[in-house]
């Protein structure tokens, strides 16, 4: 957790690397308990798109890293370079968490860190990873694959997205989301929500779904139905249904599902509020159905995520961002 080495040569997308640089190398407004020390890890000199920039360290600083991120790599057609891949698969091996954000999962393929495991990449290059890398089970439908050790983006927002999940690990949520704050965005997106969405970040002025959303996250505790949500939408539920595809990508009840469980996960990880306290204050109603999405969605108990999120609390970085562990 405490140290994020960006992995930076010749023919990386700047887009993806500025992404991960502002997540990794700058906290929450108001700071944070710990966090992250950064660094860039390269040749001397590395010219990215139509800028030029000197990193912190060579490439053999990679595998002392808790976790290595992976941008874009330019041109699919192009092999990555072979120190590069090298140095990627050290760290792999040597412990570290590794992520690729959009087209940088080329460069994880090609370390052998995608056999056998689900993977994503920009929608427009899902077709070229999966041929050239059959072992890989390339999924060309989600925005970010969380394997544990290995991660994998979609490309440019989606990149965002999956830095935002990387520091709700870590972190917790109320930090994710005050990080979120900082960049003016949305705090989550699930993984699994489709690539191609029509307004994948909206800004808070600019769709017909701005006003609601603020008043159901501010009444997540109640029962609340698709027509509720159309009546304050002031539209139809069909109209409704239509302009959250657009915005969201999925139904209604699918994204109020998706607050709900996001919502006990903050309060799991912060309060000491019991399970049924928990889906009453969730809009789940009893403890039972809490279990039973909570389980579906996160893929663990409630119980089990929070003594989870209590360990990581009791072995997170000391002050200068350095974990127990590793460097």
């Amino acid at each position: 957790m405490g140290t994020v080495a960006l992995a930076v040569t010749e023919g990386m997308l700047h887009f993806e690397l500025s992404v991960a640089y502002e997540v990794f190398g700058s906290g929450p407004v108001g700071g944070a308990a710990s966090w992250y020390e950064l660094a860039v890890c390269g040749p001397e000199s590395v010219r990215v798109g139509r800028f030029r920039m000197e990193p912190d360290h060579g490439l053999d600083r990679l595998p002392l890293a808790d976790t290595v991120i992976v941008p874009g790599w330019a041109d699919v057609d192009v092999a990555p370079p072979a120190d590069l891949v090298d140095a990627v698969r050290a760290a792999h091996e040597a412990g570290a968490r590794v992520a690729s954000l959009c087209t940088g999962a080329f460069v994880l393929a090609a370390a052998g860190l995608l056999d056998g495991r689900r993977a994503t990449t920009h929608w427009a290059h899902t077709g070229v990873l999966a041929a050239r890398h059959p072992r890989v089970a390339v999924d060309p439908d989600v925005l970010y694959v969380d394997n544990g050790s290995v991660l994998t983006s979609a490309g440019k927002a989606a990149a965002l997205d999956l830095c935002l999940h990387l520091v709700r690990l870590d972190h917790g949520s109320s930090v994710a989301n005050a990080v979120a704050r900082r960049l003016v965005v949305p705090p989550h997106r699930d993984g699994g929500q489709a690539q191609f969405v029509t307004t994948p970040v909206p800004a808070p002025d600019n769709h017909p779904l701005a006003d609601l959303f603020p008043w159901v996250l501010e009444r997540l505790d109640r029962p609340l139905t698709v027509e509720d949500l159309a009546r304050r939408a002031r539209m139809s539920s069909r109209h409704l249904g239509r302009h959250f595809r657009s915005v969201t990508g999925t139904t209604p009840l699918q994204w109020l599902l998706t607050q709900r469980i996001r919502h006990a996960q903050e309060l799991l990880e912060t309060t000491d509020d019991s399970v049924d306290a928990v889906a009453a204050a969730t809009g789940m109603g009893t403890a039972t159905t809490l279990r039973r999405h909570f389980n579906r969605t996160v893929g663990v108990p409630p119980d089990t995520y929070r003594r989870t999120f209590r360990t990581r609390t009791a072995t997170a970085p000391d002050a200068n961002g350095h974990s127990p562990q590793r460097l």
